[in-house]
């Protein structure tokens, strides 16, 4: 098998755990989020520092947490997907995985933003048109609902500035969350043993819920691995495209299989965002290959 499509195939896998993992958490729908998240946390921990010290590299560990700003970027970092982690496992457990999967609908074009206001890239004007969509749905759903989508606006944001914060450390993507986990897991401990404490057992002496709640580190750490896996031998569009597997997996799962309200509101939001990600996909394929025109014309056009 050669490169391209083994990185394709790691890239459906990832976003297949990532989009039924709702069918995961709802096995876990007895404990508490927050201590869902923390036992997440220091499982996560375990299975990074297995995996980097099967490959020797331990060590890496000394770049994100090497200097005050790499510190500090990763302790961001650390705040930001912990609290994408806690809403997205909240959002389960309360029946709102329709919600959650409309911000990772939204991601994308959260990310265009940030990638316009911080980084100063241009957008066309399709790519403005969806933008413009996806504020238009967000407008429409509060309205039908009479509140903001928060849970679905929070995973966008959250998600959006963790990646701007990734762009600041010069690691990669297991290295860096093995960072933020380990930074986060004495938060975690204190959770659990000082702040839960015997109320964190009551539900503990299931050895099914502990198995889960240890499985929930494999659950974090094998997509984004897999993920790693796709990055670097895939097309940054194709692996763009396939991410949207992730959320359509949750929006099934929430309607499908969960059977959460899905009535006329909620269709036009979701219809709003789809067409604004099919201009936007669209868009982004044109510029991949326009680039690529020109990356040939210019090597033709070199002297040998």
């Amino acid at each position: 098998m050669d490169q391209a499509r083994s990185s394709i195939l790691a890239m459906v896998a990832a976003c297949a755990i990532w989009g039924l993992s709702p069918l995961y958490y709802k096995l876990l729908s007895h404990v508490p989020a927050g201590d869902i998240l923390a036992h997440r946390t220091i499982w996560s921990l375990f299975f990074f520092a297995g995996v980097l010290a099967f490959q020797g590299r331990l060590s890496a560990l000394r770049a994100p947490l090497g200097s005050a700003r790499a510190i500090g970027f990763t302790l961001l970092a650390a705040v930001m997907i912990s609290a994408n982690w806690f809403l997205f496992i909240l959002s389960v457990l309360i029946d709102r995985i329709t919600e959650a999967s409309l911000g990772y609908y939204v991601y994308p074009l959260v990310a265009v933003l940030f990638g316009v206001l911080l980084f100063g890239e241009r957008l066309g004007l399709v790519q403005w048109l969806a933008v413009a969509l996806a504020a238009l749905a967000v407008i429409i759903l509060t309205l039908g609902l009479g509140t903001p989508p928060w849970i679905a606006l929070v995973l966008a944001t959250t998600f959006g500035v963790y990646t701007v914060v990734k762009k600041r450390l010069a690691v990669g993507p297991v290295v860096s969350v093995a960072a933020e986990v380990l930074v986060l897991t004495p938060l975690a401990l204190i959770w659990l043993f000082l702040w839960r404490g015997a109320d964190a057992a009551h539900w503990g002496a299931d050895l099914a819920t502990w198995a889960l709640l240890m499985g929930s580190g494999v659950m974090t750490a094998l997509p984004l691995i897999l993920f790693s896996r796709a990055a670097q031998g895939a097309r940054m569009a194709t692996v763009g495209l396939l991410q949207y597997i992730n959320p359509t997996l949750q929006f099934l799962c929430a309607v499908v299989i969960f059977g959460e309200p899905f009535g006329v509101v909620q269709a036009v939001t979701f219809g709003l965002i789809w067409l604004a990600l099919v201009l936007y996909s669209v868009a982004g394929l044109r510029q991949d290959r326009a680039r690529r025109r020109m990356s040939q014309t210019s090597a033709a056009d070199d002297p040998v």
